[in-house]
């Protein structure tokens, strides 16, 4: 299927951006570099379909964590931020707006390769293109929501599909499989298969906060996804 993959990649270092392009368009991948936040709204704007964007955070004009925000109101496309190793609070911010990964600069391709496919096999469909609904799927209650293991879609009380990043759904995919169960956050990272995130402890506490905002009644007061304090959390399915 890399062959049929199409990934954006924005940085405006041109030697930074044509090197990874000439990179992954050998791994069979479909690549459009771009140069800044224009050209890639453009694109979005006009019904380009993408799976995966690469940004850059740190680049003249807008940025890549405003561009993130962007790309999550409007697509379902996986996002990997590039950051400077320093940069630890874009890192969050970046989680925050609802990136899947991050990488340091200088990146490392050969690392960056191993983070684009496991964003991609988390990916549920391709950027604008929803999910097939015919046949039976299973639909497991996630608060006063639910969540469709087969189309990779959380589901409000009106049947309306709540926005998840592909990070948060396999979270929530692990604690829906395991209701009442007190995980640590190294469980979570080896259930969700992203052992990649564990040098950057917040990512998990990150993302459940997203998550309750998603499938809580009160997000300050959780009763779905709750805090054991000093060991992890634990799944109350249909308590929202």
């Amino acid at each position: 299927m890399s062959e049929q993959t199409h990934i954006i990649l924005v940085d405006d270092e041109e030697d930074v951006r044509e090197t990874m392009r000439d990179y992954l368009s050998q791994q069979s991948y479909k690549v459009t570099a771009l140069e800044g936040g224009a050209p890639l709204r453009r694109l979005v704007d006009a019904g380009e379909v993408f799976q995966l964007a690469i940004l850059d955070i740190t680049m003249p004009g807008e940025d890549g964590l405003s561009l993130a925000r962007f790309l999550r109101e409007k697509t379902q496309a996986g996002i990997i931020m590039v950051t400077a190793s320093s940069e630890t609070i874009d890192r969050i911010v970046g989680l925050e707006m609802g990136a899947d990964d991050y990488i340091p600069k200088p990146v490392d391709l050969r690392e960056l390769l191993a983070r684009i496919k496991a964003v991609l096999r988390r990916s549920a469909v391709p950027s604008g293109i929803a999910a097939p609904s015919d046949g039976e799927h299973r639909l497991m209650a996630v608060g006063h929501c639910r969540l469709d293991l087969d189309a990779h879609k959380l589901l409000d009380e009106d049947g309306q599909e709540v926005p998840l990043t592909a990070m948060e759904f396999d979270l929530l995919r692990v604690f829906a499989e395991r209701p009442n169960r007190v995980l640590s956050r190294d469980q979570l990272l080896e259930l969700a298969h992203n052992r990649g995130w564990e040098a950057f402890d917040r990512s998990i506490d990150i993302r459940i906060a997203r998550l309750r905002r998603k499938i809580e009644r009160d997000p300050g007061k959780p009763q779905v996804i709750k805090t054991v304090r000093g060991v992890g959390y634990i799944f109350s399915p249909g308590t929202g």
